[in-house]
């Protein structure tokens, strides 16, 4: 509630901060006695001292963006569950789906329950409808990601990078919602949790380690998969692609 709660307050001029709550869990951990009044007392003297991290509230249509690719993925990954699970029910009684479209795999299915038993033919019926509804509300989500990115003349400018998509172009757009809140571009991986990890300890430990993983890690896995994209599968040259071939 604290993104809508901060708009709200907003709307009424009045001042708001949005923290951290990572940050604030772990400094309040300290606290010998967790109690409501504790973590008020807390709260308050952080807040007092300037020992906290505040957050960014995006904006309505980014938010509103961003709850539109987290229902795009959830039933993405309940229609590839569904698929799998029918795949493994007909598989064991021998009967194989292949290689098959996502919109060709229904006909497959029933293709290959012709003349099946009668219960084990409405089982899988039965997992056929509820895969239909769901790859219905995937497609229409889809069509509105896909009208979203043909309207906004940012996403169409990501996607003339070779292998940035409508998906990674809305969501990087969405992650980062206000440009200006980072002082220089470097700091925008550091923000996605791309930056290698250092651990330094006295003079003997200093080694740098793997990618922090910190931030939106909805917005790190579609830079990852572009990258993906652009070094495994574009047929487009480019700089950027010259310059990432030896990394692999």
């Amino acid at each position: 509630m604290g993104v809508w709660l901060a708009r709200e307050l907003l709307l009424r001029k009045l001042p708001v901060i949005v923290v951290e709550a990572r940050h604030m869990r772990t400094s309040l951990s300290a606290m010998r006695n967790k109690t409501d009044k504790n973590d008020a007392r807390g709260i308050a003297q952080m807040m007092r001292m300037g020992w906290f991290r505040a957050v960014h509230v995006k904006g309505v249509e980014d938010q509103r963006f961003r709850t539109m690719l987290a229902n795009r993925k959830l039933l993405k990954r309940k229609l590839v569950d569904l698929e799998n699970h029918i795949r493994g029910s007909l598989r064991v009684h021998g009967l194989k789906v292949g290689a098959i479209g996502r919109h060709e795999f229904e006909a497959r299915a029933r293709e290959l329950l012709d003349g099946a038993d009668f219960v084990f033919e409405r089982m899988i019926d039965s997992l056929l409808a509820v895969r239909n509804a769901v790859l219905e509300g995937y497609d229409r989500l889809h069509t509105m990601l896909l009208n979203a990115v043909a309207a906004d003349p940012v996403c169409r400018r990501f996607m003339t990078v070779p292998g940035v998509g409508p998906v990674a172009a809305l969501t990087y757009k969405v992650a980062i919602d206000d440009p200006h809140r980072f002082s220089r571009s470097r700091t925008v991986g550091a923000h996605f949790g791309l930056t290698p990890r250092r651990h330094q300890s006295g003079s003997s430990i200093d080694f740098t380690g793997r990618i922090t993983k910190q931030g939106d890690m909805t917005a790190r896995e579609a830079l990852c998969e572009a990258a993906a994209a652009m070094l495994l599968r574009s047929r487009r040259g480019s700089a950027l692609k010259a310059a990432g071939k030896p990394l692999l």
